[in-house]
């Protein structure tokens, strides 16, 4: 096992031995490892249930979570290289500083609730109910902002949210019961959805199977045009009042 080693200054790749057992994990083995043969290596986890979304790290270059990698999955006698995720700056060995991504929660105007109907209830289809809860599944672990090229390539965070946060905006624009103005003007600036060019990594590396591309950032790129774009809605809206600023 390759695991990196080091802070933001300085690092390095440092081989270790370790004896593994059928079912093990690779945060199995970083915490063997940290237990028998390198006492200070810091690595950040909580659950070891994939729910957390604490472990992201990646693995031979690939995003993942380490409590929910086997090492079954790697071909027997080859290294296998842990290092920290790559987007992100590094605080120590596994650890980085994700504070970046609540930087960017904090700029999304919450949920606002509308009335309750007469009875006193909320109805919803639900239909609709399915709709955002996939997007409620996401355990903030990042992966999908780590592997997003727009942020890993071109450092583009100070006009780019990512697709952690166009699902969080999805989640809010689709919720039939949110009363808050259409937050399209977001997209289109601070956002950045143009950006986004659809290449569907951050669906595949998500461990939660959220359908981030298809489901998420398509349809906000949908209503932005609606909204900014497609000249027959934009008169509708202009008519209404109604058209984002």
């Amino acid at each position: 096992m390759q695991v990196c080693r080091g802070d933001a200054d300085r690092g390095e790749f440092k081989k270790y031995r370790v004896l593994i057992e059928e079912g093990m994990t690779v945060l199995d083995v970083v915490l063997a490892i940290q237990a028998s043969q390198a006492g200070d290596l810091a690595v950040r986890w909580n659950c070891k249930a994939g729910k957390c979304g604490s472990c992201s790290a990646e693995v031979n270059g690939r995003p993942r979570l380490l409590c929910m990698t086997r090492m079954n999955l790697f071909p027997t006698g080859g290294p296998i290289r842990v290092s920290p995720m790559r987007t992100f700056p590094l605080i120590k060995d596994l650890v980085t500083d994700v504070s970046w991504n609540y930087e960017v929660e904090r700029q999304i105007p919450p949920f606002t609730s509308k009335p309750r109907e007469p009875d006193g209830t909320y109805r919803i289809m639900q239909e609709d109910i399915d709709r955002v809860q996939e997007f409620r599944k996401c355990i903030e672990c990042f992966i999908c902002q780590d592997v997003c090229h727009v942020i890993r390539d071109h450092d583009k965070k100070k006009v780019f949210f990512g697709p952690r946060f166009f699902v969080r905006l999805a989640e809010l624009e689709m919720h039939p019961l949110d009363a808050a103005p259409p937050r399209t003007g977001l997209l289109k600036g601070q956002a950045g959805i143009g950006l986004c060019n659809i290449t569907k990594c951050c669906t595949e590396v998500c461990p939660e199977d959220i359908q981030i591309t298809d489901n998420a950032i398509i349809p906000l790129k949908e209503r932005l045009v609606d909204d900014y774009y497609d000249p027959v809605m934009w008169v509708i809206k202009k008519l209404r009042g109604k058209r984002p600023a």
